[in-house]
Formats: C-alpha cells, sequence, structure tokens
C-alpha cells in the first residue's frame, strides 16, 4: 500500500488533504522542498510561518543535533540552560519581563487566557471577559477557537467557552462599545494571518492601548503567525509604537520545532504563581537550542531590514501583475496576502503544477509566507507563476 492510502487508512481525517494534488514532501533546503518524484518546489507556504529561515538552516541543524546528543528533556522540575538563555534574550528584546514556554501557539494563547483572569478576579472584582476581533484566528483548542472570531470553527462544538465577546477588527469604537464591568483583557493579532492578512492600523492599536489603560485591562497581542521577523521587526508590535502587557509566540520561534511563548511585562507577568499553569515538555532543551540560533540569525546585523526591503520589492511585484482577477495586494513585510476574484484553490493548483507552493485562505485570499532568507530572484520566480496562473483563469 503506498503512504498516501496509509495515511488515510490509519489518520484522523482533519485535515482538507486531496490525494490527487497533496504533495509527499521527502526533503527540504533553503527555500525548496522536494517530493517523492524528486520535483522541486518554491515553498512559499513555510509550514504556514514555521520556517522563516528557510528548511534545514545549517546554524538550526547543527544547534538542535548538538543540543540532543547532550540533554534532551528533563521537565521542568529543574533548570536547563538553553531555556534560560532563550527568556533572557526574548526579554532583552521585547517589552516583556518574563515568559512561560509551552509548545504551540494555542497553548501561548491558552495562557494568556488563564493569565488573563487571574488577573481580572485580582484586580477588578471577578472580571474574567475578554475581547477579540472578528476574522481573527487564536487556535484550536475550546478556549482558543471561542476567542478566535470566526463562527465557522465553532459550528459543532458548541457550547463554547464562557466569557468571550467579538468585536470589529481595526474599528475602536466597536471594541469600546464591548467593554463592560466583566472585561479583563482585550486580545487582537496586531497583523491578521488566517483571517485574510489584514494588518492592523496605528490608530486602531494604540487606541486599543488607551482603552485598555483607561479600563485597567491587559492588552493582550497574538504574534504566534506574525512575529519572528515575519514583518521586517522581531516582532510585528514594534512597527506600532504600541507595547502590549501580554504578547504570544510559536510557529517561527522553533525554525521547525515545535515551541511557544508567553511573554509578559509588568504586574501581568506576577500573576500566575506556582502550581497554577504548566507544561510538561514547554521549553524543552533541544527546542530551545533551536530557538537560540533562531534568535542569532534574526539578530544579525541587517537581517531584518532585509526582510523589510524583500517586502516592499514584493508587493510591489504582485502590485504589477496584469490580470482581471487581482483585487487588492495587502500585509505587512512578508506576510502578504493577494486578494483575487476566481477561484483560490485552482491557483494554488496551478501553482504548484509549476512548481510554487503557495496558500488560499477563504477561498479568495492567496497567502504568501516566503522564506525570510529568499532573493529577490526568488520573489521575481514566483511572481512569474502566479502570473501565469492568473492568465490561465481569466
Amino acid at each position: 500500500m503506498d503512504l498516501k492510502s496509509l495515511e488515510r487508512q490509519n489518520i484522523i481525517n482533519t485535515y482538507n488533504r486531496q490525494p490527487e494534488t497533496t504533495l509527499l514532501l521527502q526533503r527540504g533546503e533553503g527555500v525548496y522542498v522536494w517530493d517523492e518524484n524528486n520535483k522541486r518546489y518554491l515553498d512559499f507556504v513555510c509550514g504556514l510561518a514555521v520556517n522563516n529561515l528557510g528548511h534545514c538552516h545549517p546554524q538550526i541543524v547543527s544547534a538542535i543535533c548538538e543540543q540532543a546528543q547532550q540533554l534532551m528533556h528533563t521537565s521542568n522540575l529543574y533548570y536547563t540552560e538553553p531555556q534560560i538563555r532563550l527568556a533572557e534574550r526574548l526579554v532583552k528584546h521585547s517589552c516583556a519581563d518574563k515568559v512561560f514556554f509551552c509548545n504551540s501557539g494555542a497553548e501561548a494563547n491558552e495562557a494568556a487566557i488563564k493569565l488573563a483572569r487571574k488577573y481580572g478576579k485580582q484586580k477588578k472584582g471577578e472580571a474574567f471577559e475578554i475581547i477579540t476581533a472578528s476574522r481573527s484566528f487564536h487556535g484550536r483548542t475550546l478556549a482558543t477557537v471561542t476567542a478566535t472570531g470566526q463562527p465557522k470553527y465553532h459550528k459543532g462544538f458548541e457550547p463554547m467557552v464562557p466569557g468571550f465577546r467579538y468585536a470589529e477588527y481595526n474599528n475602536l469604537q466597536s471594541f469600546a462599545d464591548q467593554i463592560c464591568d466583566k472585561t479583563c483583557a482585550i486580545l487582537v493579532e496586531p497583523v491578521q494571518g488566517e483571517g485574510g492578512v489584514y494588518p492592523a492600523t496605528a490608530e486602531f492599536l494604540q487606541g486599543l492601548r488607551r482603552l485598555c489603560d483607561e479600563h485597567n485591562l491587559l492588552l493582550i497581542f497574538d504574534e504566534v503567525q506574525c512575529g519572528m521577523g515575519r514583518t521586517g521587526k522581531l516582532f510585528a508590535y514594534e512597527h506600532y509604537g504600541v507595547e502590549p502587557d501580554v504578547f504570544t509566540l510559536a510557529k517561527a520561534l522553533g525554525g521547525g520545532l515545535p515551541i511557544g511563548a508567553m511573554c509578559a511585562k509588568g504586574e501581568a507577568a506576577e500573576t500566575l504563581v506556582p502550581g497554577e499553569h504548566a507544561s510538561t515538555f514547554g521549553g524543552n532543551p533541544v527546542v530551545c537550542a533551536a530557538a537560540n540560533a533562531v534568535m542569532d540569525i534574526l539578530l544579525a546585523d541587517g537581517f531584518l531590514a532585509r526582510v523589510s526591503h524583500l517586502g516592499e520589492y514584493f508587493k510591489q511585484k504582485l502590485a504589477e501583475i496584469s490580470s482581471p482577477q487581482i483585487v487588492t495586494v495587502r500585509g505587512l513585510g512578508l506576510m502578504v496576502g493577494l486578494e483575487i476574484n476566481g477561484d483560490g484553490a485552482e491557483v494554488v493548483r496551478l501553482c504548484q503544477e509549476q512548481g510554487l507552493l503557495v496558500n488560499c485562505i477563504g477561498g479568495k485570499t492567496l497567502r504568501f509566507l516566503p522564506p525570510l532568507i529568499a532573493t529577490e530572484a526568488d520573489f521575481n520566480t514566483a511572481v512569474t507563476i502566479l502570473q501565469n496562473a492568473l492568465t490561465a483563469l481569466d
């Protein structure tokens, strides 16, 4: 039996894989992956923003191998140097004072939700509600999927977790209208990813900061997808002149290995105490070694400035494509969305045939999450393939 048939027989069907088009990937290097037939693809999906530094980056691989030969796991009953070093660096290069480590973005957001509820009980007389945004995406656990402002993700799992209200993204008055005496926090993505690649406006995030200050609320930013250099800054909030009380990371932090982090400052950083939250694998030595290697690369002189340049270059090239299918180009740094009025899934298929991997969300928005190490030549190749695919739809 072939591997794809074995997959259908043995793995619970939670992913919309289409056997006739879904690839069986065998290896990756830099900006490319190869399938079982040794066909090469330019990867502009990057494991959904996990492989920000491409596939099998030698510095990351070296760090993983070296740590795996020394110490692979201890639990958090004991100290380990990679975890402590990583926390120190995240604090040094952000607004955070302390960090909690876990294994994924959903877990990082779960930790933030628990922290916010504890804060509300301590500071606001049993306040527990969190306001989130329309089109948001915060994870697949019961709490984080409830926080997600897209009803399609709620269907079949009702009743949802109580304590969440929804407001319109980039509409400050909509959020203000939802605040009540039960509100403890506001949770938003600085750039919405799964919702269609919508960057926040500076006025919106700065306004949320004022609202939180006025009402003694925690401001929480979900940077699971938009953090770790993706937007041309180490953290997306740096674009906006706003510091959150809590922000969450995952995806690209581990360079391909699973890790999440909840970063908090001030009183928020002191809210949770021993026994109230934990993670057996959180801050594992091997994944923290990988994350430290990621930090080395991202913090190298000129790296993030280059990402900003490439983001502008790519958006300019996309805007130059001649096709009646194109509605708009939007994004920040190398987190880019191209909205079309045609069949997005068909464009994905046509691009794949020509050796380019892209992602479609909502049926109409092509989401590009290219490696931050890509070159202008790689973007030129991608745009040529995309032009061909869109022409085929015209």
